[in-house]
């Protein structure tokens, strides 16, 4: 049985003894209840990770720490996921998933047909609560680099700036925005094909509507910056099943596991 991961935001350095923060440290001794001595591993989304044992002392969890060790579980390719917000616990499966797939970045949108609308100390609140969900994933999925999350923006606002930052960085890899779109008539396949990532790894962008879909306004604003519609298949997928689809499609078509 593997050693079980804990994200620990501080410094780890190597061949030292740490005290655990107070909610790995309760983590580790109330909830999965390790006793002295058990191994584990410690990572604080910087890179790489680095194993240790577990030292007691009362109530407190401290950690022995070993050498750093420089593996990473990232993705070859950068892909973002562009999500209008998706009602219940949608989102945090949504979340979820993406990180075990591999994604960079989330960007929430608060779409025209978005159930869900954030603001003020509930939105404070989600953020916290989305971004735990992305400490949890990147421990059990091996990931020692945790994908950013942002603030909920609407569609056109993340076009804009989107805009300004590809212009910016016109020299950078290959970068494709994909309009998630069931009625469209270009396959993801062709897609990626025709913008060359099939040979070599690049920046996808993907957005996905929430379940009632892009409002024709939203539509309109992703045709003036020329985005790709591209349906995936023959069917409609619900918006928690769409990113996660096209994130393992997209990362099996261009070798990027």
């Amino acid at each position: 049985m593997s050693a079980p991961r804990f994200y620990c935001p501080i410094p780890l350095p190597e061949h030292t003894r740490i005290a655990l923060p107070d909610a790995v440290s309760h983590h580790a001794l109330r909830v999965l209840r390790l006793k002295e001595g058990s191994p584990l591993v410690l990572f604080n989304g910087q890179g790489g990770q680095i194993a240790g044992e577990l030292d007691v002392e009362g109530k407190r969890g401290f950690a022995r720490l070993g050498a750093h060790d420089p593996r990473e579980a990232e993705s070859a390719g950068d892909i973002t996921l562009v999500q209008g917000l998706a009602s219940g616990d949608k989102m945090d499966w949504i979340i979820e998933k993406a990180v075990e797939l591999g994604a960079r970045r989330l960007v929430p949108i608060a779409a025209r047909r978005s159930v869900l609308q954030l603001q003020g100390d509930r939105l404070q609140k989600r953020m916290t609560h989305w971004q735990r969900i992305i400490e949890s994933a990147s421990e059990q999925c091996g990931r020692n680099r945790l994908m950013q999350l942002d603030a909920p923006v609407k569609l056109a606002d993340f076009l804009a700036a989107e805009a300004t930052h590809t212009a910016v960085n016109a020299q950078d890899r290959t970068r494709l925005t994909l309009l998630c779109h069931p009625g469209a008539s270009y396959s993801l396949t062709d897609a990626l094909k025709a913008a060359g990532l099939i040979e070599k790894p690049g920046n996808v962008t993907l957005l996905v509507g929430p379940e009632g879909g892009w409002s024709d306004e939203e539509l309109a604003a992703a045709q003036a910056h020329a985005l790709t519609p591209v349906a995936f298949g023959s069917r409609v997928l619900r918006t928690e099943t769409a990113g996660s689809a096209l994130i393992a499609a997209i990362s099996a078509l261009c070798g990027w596991l």
